[in-house]
């Protein structure tokens, strides 16, 4: 099953290509089933954590503060300006800010364990960036972009709630209440997180096949630029905080990859053009492809006796 959760981004190219070349393949996972689709995820998500795991928040409080704050500025500020640096239409615009105000999905920690990085700091920065997003997310969307598009603040928190808080919540009770049926699940949650983020995404390509084939190269530039430099600055500005090798990888994967379902779900039930949702679809695909590559390299370099990058982590 690993080997399933870790090719994700070949099923999430495949599927999107398949899509666009025949959309009612994928656009029968529509409407309700994108927001059930993402309560499975978030779920899985809750099963995994323990009340524990927000202890250890408690222990690595620099580490954690470091990568949310890089989390809520970087990316809003990266997907506001890219905007108007490609000079992307209204909707496209709106919806490059609106996945930009999310918080890291679940994938930075499946990639930060391929890596062989600080999963603990991963699952704590995931833990914490979701739940401060049922107000980051709404409040950073209508400040950027409220005087282009009108944004429902409101609706836009009670989504975030319906769609974080109440399924991690329930798969917190469910771990503690039922441990024996969620050990029972837990194994295969990852590989259908990975169905679900596949369905969803090939989905929302297949319904705005002929918006995205005819939007040129800006959109697709916008979404990888924003990605891509999210790695590059989550890096960079940890490094320059004094965070160590590891612990700067780690942050740079929680800030260059966003949860990208959630994006499309809130400007799915949000706004009422349904461009918004396109480049939170084509940003699951493109995050999801430079974190594989990163996480390859870097794991590569991790098993380098040579690199001593193994040592600095247990520092």
């Amino acid at each position: 099953m690993q080997k399933i959760v870790a090719l994700f981004p070949i099923w999430v190219l495949a599927a999107s290509l398949i899509s666009l070349y025949y959309p009612p393949s994928f656009t029968w996972f529509s409407g309700p089933l994108i927001t059930i689709g993402l309560g499975i995820i978030m779920l899985g998500m809750g099963i995994t954590l323990e009340w524990a795991d927000f202890k250890r928040i408690g222990k690595i409080p620099g580490k954690v503060l470091i990568g949310i704050v890089l989390q809520y500025t970087v990316m809003p500020s990266l997907g506001y300006a890219l905007g108007y640096i490609f000079q992307l239409p209204k909707e496209y615009a709106v919806g490059l800010c609106l996945v930009a105000c999310c918080p890291g999905g679940t994938a930075s920690n499946v990639i930060s364990y391929i890596a062989d990085l600080d999963v603990a700091l991963s699952v704590s920065m995931t833990t914490v960036s979701t739940m401060l997003a049922v107000i980051m997310t709404p409040c950073l969307t209508s400040f950027l972009v409220g005087n282009r598009l009108y944004v429902d603040s409101l609706g836009l928190l009670w989504s975030t709630v319906q769609v974080i808080i109440i399924p991690i919540t329930l798969g917190l009770m469910l771990r503690r209440w039922i441990p024996g049926l969620t050990k029972k699940i837990m194994p295969v949650m990852p590989v259908i997180a990975v169905l679900m983020i596949t369905l969803i995404v090939a989905s929302i390509i297949g319904a705005g096949k002929e918006p995205i084939t005819t939007s040129g190269l800006a959109l697709f530039a916008a979404v990888f630029s924003l990605h891509a430099c999210g790695f590059l600055f989550g890096y960079f500005l940890s490094r320059l905080l004094r965070s160590n090798d590891i612990t700067a990888k780690t942050i740079s994967v929680e800030v260059g990859m966003q949860n990208s379902g959630l994006g499309v779900v809130l400007a799915r039930q949000n706004f009422s053009s349904p461009l918004v949702a396109i480049p939170s679809a084509i940003s699951s695909l493109f995050h999801s492809l430079i974190a594989s590559i990163l996480a390859g390299i870097w794991r590569i370099k991790s098993n380098n006796p040579q690199t001593g990058i193994n040592h600095e982590k247990t520092r």
